[in-house]
């Protein structure tokens, strides 16, 4: 699939999608878990975990690339392969005590999570509430 097919490409550390131009950030080594938080500081992070192998995470995926709705200097979006890089996923679990589930949304503002949701519940967080 195209939608798919930009997550993984290696010669970009920004991907988007083809539909509402998200500008995925692909979270693929754990040093960047230091980078979110300082980060979180100054700008509201996410990250969403999908599960490329399920098709609830896809669905739900799908869903959240149609309701995407902010700018990108309001919030950075890193998207997480969960088979690819499951280490990463159990020490985000672990750094911000966050049980693991797929797909899964997590928001972080000043080094902490303030949201966070997986499955149908990711659709209930809004964005805006958290720029």
């Amino acid at each position: 699939m195209a939608l798919f097919g930009n997550f993984f490409n290696k010669n970009s550390n920004t991907e988007k999608d083809g539909n509402n131009d998200i500008p995925w950030i692909t979270l693929n080594n754990p040093d960047q878990l230091e980078e979110i938080v300082a980060k979180s500081k100054n700008k509201p992070q996410a990250i969403f975990k999908h599960s490329t192998t399920c098709g609830v995470s896809r669905m739900v995926l799908n869903m959240f690339n149609a309701s995407f709705s902010l700018e990108p200097s309001q919030m950075d979006l890193y998207f997480l392969d969960l088979h690819a890089f499951r280490a990463i996923s159990n020490e985000i679990a672990e750094r911000f005590e966050v049980l693991h589930q797929s797909p899964q949304l997590l928001i972080i503002k000043n080094g902490v999570v303030v949201a966070h949701s997986s499955h149908g519940g990711i659709s209930d967080i809004s964005l805006e509430k958290y720029v």
